[in-house]
């Protein structure tokens, strides 16, 4: 029967419990996740998330009341040095329960515990942004977003009186025309030259013709 049982004895006794539970909440420390029974799972949430509370401030009476649970000065230094560092802006629920089917054995159900801040997969690296902090930050990145096109306009004036100056040094190499000119010019006087010479051939007959034998008005004209 229950008869006051505030929470789980895990069917073992004082002094076997506190000491699983330290060994497994060193674990834990040390490799930020471990898979156990769910009941285990549920009594060392409650066991450890306390102790890491308390290392959010470090002090020797902090470090001397973890060192009492935990039984290790290493996984105390790991719990103020590498833990605390990574929850110190979280109010609680430091650790996250999932479960992961039954035991083949006994057919116990299985889970698996871990340290909510340093899982990759589900943050992506980051930590979990609070509901009733991210209202505040967007107000400021949507102040601060306005003024940025501003320079980037700027910016793309320029480029464009740059590209202006291109265009006319395309049109300046275009004399290439003028080049091409001189070349019809020289095949012109070829043409002239040859003209003189058929003038030439047409003229000779016209030298010749007075060789012709004189008529009789011709004679009438030399003997007047």
């Amino acid at each position: 029967m229950r008869h006051g049982k505030k929470f789980n004895h895990l069917s073992r006794q004082t002094g076997h419990r506190k000491a699983m539970l330290a060994n497994m909440a060193c674990s834990l420390i040390e490799h930020k996740r471990i898979n156990t029974t769910v009941a285990k799972a549920k009594a060392l949430k409650q066991f450890v998330e306390p102790l890491i509370t308390k290392s959010k401030e470090d002090t020797t009476h902090n470090r001397r009341v973890c060192f009492s649970y935990l039984r290790s000065k290493y996984a105390v230094t790991d719990l103020f040095r590498d833990v605390a560092a990574k929850v110190g802006d979280r109010p609680g629920g430091y650790t996250r329960i999932i479960k992961m089917g039954n035991r083949l054995g006994d057919n116990a159900d299985m889970a698996m515990i871990e340290l909510v801040d340093f899982n990759e997969l589900y943050n992506g690296g980051k930590k979990e942004e609070k509901k009733g902090r991210t209202r505040r930050p967007k107000k400021a990145a949507t102040t601060t977003a306005a003024p940025t096109p501003a320079p980037v306009v700027e910016e793309v004036a320029p480029i464009v009186e740059e590209a202006a100056p291109a265009v006319e040094e395309v049109v300046v190499e275009t004399p290439v025309a003028e080049v091409e000119a001189p070349a019809a010019e020289v095949e012109t006087p070829e043409v002239v030259e040859e003209a003189p010479a058929v003038a030439e051939v047409e003229e000779t007959p016209v030298d010749e013709a007075p060789e012709a034998p004189a008529t009789e008005e011709d004679k009438k004209d030399e003997e007047a």
